[in-house]
């Protein structure tokens, strides 16, 4: 492992701070993916309480009527989309956040969030308030939309180069750990039952505290610090305890030319990604990849999976559920090991491209089911292999690619635009799903199966290997050809492959 851990021609070692402060990061990724996966389980439970406290309120007329269905499904479909406009909105905080506070201490305040969500959200049956639990899926959301930034922006900027990318995928890894972790415990044998589900909504609230007391004991990035804040003596101790050595002179030079450069350009808003030529590239290939992240139509697989497997016939979806989410867990630790020798790109390419194959096989499968039963076989294996292609490469990449494709200036702004797209696309899919499916029955995934085709494409001519390259060299790379979305396609390359003329891992 030590060779991989070279920056910048000079080896380097995993140091004790480097793992805690990565740990400790990805604690709010596992909060994320945690409050994503847990609404699921439990669903008939909490309508039952909701419509317990509906009754409740009437306690003083003469016939209390139950909550009717309509009523019913529009504050369940509110409980689960309300954690997504929380995302929404709380991720255009996000860049503010990162450069006011750093990328730190904007970590350990985002805590404050989680807490109130929690807290919100485990004692609404005690208070017999639904709006208690919808208010505290929200703000549990807005916790999450900060928190899918900030955490691979600070990975990003303080792991070594060579393994940016490993430990980058690190954050999804903590994601889809968070959901089998919320899945298992929603089981009714353990949190899932009508006394315990509070107590299996206000679980966050530990991770969060033990992030709370871990981050005053990690560093703040060292380019944040010299970069952003010019703080150079603070960057230096940064920098040596996050890689062991006293000479940290390489790794601050770097620092100072993409500190020099960015002194030449002006503050960059969202706005100036769209219209300085050096952005606009990278800007529209980190929107489309998170837009072909949640438009792959993994949500819609993770939210209704088990509606998905009642239609299969199959006993006991639950459990097959969980079995997708350790799928999920497992193809993500294959990427882990990947990334770093197959590239971004590659990874990316082969998991758009088996999932496009995967949805075709769904839709065939799900339309002949009625005829053919021993389909649903056939439909469950694909969703399996849907789900491992999404977590080799579209679940963890567009995550922390985001952060390579821009230099310190405008890499706030860029997270947060693409943090807001991903949000924006997750919300509208969960909103969605279920009235296309009304419409378009099994041929619903055949939708899905056309839109990864098309992010395939897009990827394969645009989208640059990121692989071993330090920042500043990416962001060269667009400033020398700033019209490449202007240029015809180049076959069997991408406009960036001249990247690995002069590197390789």
């Amino acid at each position: 492992m030590s060779d991989g851990f070279q920056q910048l021609g000079g080896a380097e070692r995993v140091t004790g701070t480097l793992i805690l402060a990565i740990f400790t990061a990805t604690l709010g990724s596992l909060q994320f993916g945690y409050n994503i996966g847990v609404i699921n389980a439990p669903q008939k439970i909490i309508e039952r309480s909701y419509n317990e406290t509906w009754m409740r309120r009437q306690a003083g007329m003469e016939h209390p009527q139950p909550i009717d269905q309509a009523t019913l499904t529009t504050l369940w479909s509110l409980s689960v989309a309300i954690f997504s406009i929380g995302g929404m909105v709380s991720s255009f905080l996000l860049g503010t956040l990162a450069e006011w506070l750093g990328r730190r201490n904007a970590m350990l305040l985002n805590n404050i969030l989680a807490l109130l969500g929690g807290i919100l959200m485990g004692f609404s049956q005690y208070c017999q308030s639904y709006e208690m639990l919808i208010l505290g899926r929200f703000i549990i959301g807005a916790y999450s939309g900060i928190s899918s930034g900030l955490v691979p922006m600070y990975i990003g900027e303080i792991s070594p180069t060579r393994l940016r990318g490993t430990l980058g995928t690190l954050h999804q890894l903590a994601i889809v750990s968070g959901i089998l972790i919320a899945q298992i415990f929603g089981l009714d044998v353990i949190l899932g039952t009508d006394d315990l589900w509070p107590l299996l909504l206000a679980v966050t609230v530990f991770p969060a505290i033990l992030q709370a007391a871990l981050l005053p004991l990690c560093p703040e990035s060292p380019r944040y610090l010299y970069i952003v804040r010019n703080e150079e003596g603070k960057a230096k101790r940064g920098l040596r305890m996050l890689t062991g050595r006293q000479d940290v002179t390489a790794a601050l030079s770097e620092m100072k030319e993409e500190r020099r450069k960015m002194d030449m350009e002006p503050k960059v808003t969202i706005a100036q990604l769209f219209r300085i030529p050096s952005y606009r590239q990278p800007i529209i290939i980190a929107v489309t990849l998170q837009l072909s992240q949640q438009l792959s139509g993994i949500n819609a697989v993770f939210y209704y999976s088990t509606s998905i497997f009642i239609s299969m016939g199959i006993q006991q979806p639950v459990y097959i559920t969980i079995g997708v989410g350790i799928i999920n867990t497992a193809f993500t630790v294959v990427s882990l090991f990947l990334v770093e020798r197959m590239g971004r790109r590659t990874l990316h390419l082969l998991g758009l491209a088996g999932m496009s194959v995967c949805a075709f096989i769904m839709t065939i499968s799900l339309a002949l089911l009625e005829k053919l039963p021993w389909m649903s076989y056939i439909s469950t294996v694909a969703i399996f292999g849907f789900v491992a292609f999404f977590e080799i490469g579209p679940g963890p990449i567009p995550w922390f690619i985001v952060a390579e494709l821009f230099s310190q200036g405008p890499r706030p702004a860029a997270m947060t635009l693409a943090g807001f797209a991903n949000w924006t696309s997750n919300f509208l899919v969960g909103m969605t799903f279920q009235y296309i499916v009304a419409v378009c029955g099994p041929f619903v995934f055949l939708i899905f199966a056309f839109l990864l085709a098309g992010f395939f494409v897009f990827t394969y001519f645009k989208v640059p290997e990121t692989r071993g390259k330090t920042f500043d060299q990416i962001a060269a790379a667009f400033r020398r050809t700033p019209s490449l979305l202007d240029q015809e396609f180049k076959q069997n390359s991408t406009e960036l492959e001249y990247l690995d003329d002069d590197s390789s891992v």
